[in-house]
């Protein structure tokens, strides 16, 4: 019967050439899984590089063309079903409302918390809708639908008066009832009690 061979703890060679072995097959697979010789992955085209670049700064630079008014805002949120989420002008549905029930004399952090309301520029109120809208149908809005939208919905909040049309340039121009007010922070102390309006 052959006689198993132990490792001589005298040769530290021989004590670290299984532990060396090991540590270089795991840190060289990583590389190896990664070469390009296994032709895994390719470059993007530019038409799927476009449906991922769709971020809109406050500047609207990435808007695109397109035309919306209160009007038009109003028949599309009938037709493409958001009373049955959000209710009739955008109150009593079961997702979340989408005009405020208190008055333009309660300032803003007062109010619930709405979209048209409580966003920094008009062009996230855009970008949400062209992203997460309709539910189970998103991004199947055109850019007009889009604009329209918005405008029905900053209409409804007394952000822009009936008549104003929105698009790539007078959509950045909105001014927002939020103001500076999104961004500041408040003065921390310790044990200090939370701000008025915080939901958690």
């Amino acid at each position: 019967m052959a006689s198993r061979k132990t490792l001589d703890v005298r040769n530290p060679l021989e004590v670290l050439t299984i532990p060396l072995l090991l540590l270089a097959s795991l840190v060289g697979s990583p590389a190896i899984a990664q070469s390009p010789t296994y032709g895994v992955g390719r470059t993007p085209t530019a038409e799927e590089l476009g449906r991922m670049d769709i971020s809109i700064t406050p500047e609207g630079d990435e808007l695109p063309p397109g035309t919306g008014t209160v009007k038009q805002g109003a028949l599309l949120y009938s037709q493409k079903g958001c009373i049955g989420c959000h209710g009739i002008d955008g109150l009593g549905g079961l997702a979340p409302a989408l005009q405020s029930k208190k008055g333009a004399e309660v300032p803003v952090w007062d109010k619930e918390r709405i979209l048209p309301l409580r966003a920094p520029y008009a062009t996230v109120v855009w970008d949400f809708i062209r992203r997460g809208m309709p539910l189970g149908l998103e991004g199947t809005l055109t850019p007009d639908e889009v604009y329209s939208l918005t405008a029905y919905l900053l209409f409804l909040n007394h952000v822009i008066p009936e008549d104003q049309v929105l698009n790539k340039q007078s959509l950045p121009a909105v001014k927002m009832p939020i103001g500076d007010e999104f961004g500041k922070p408040h003065e921390f102390k310790l044990n200090a009690p939370r701000l008025k309006g915080y939901p958690y």
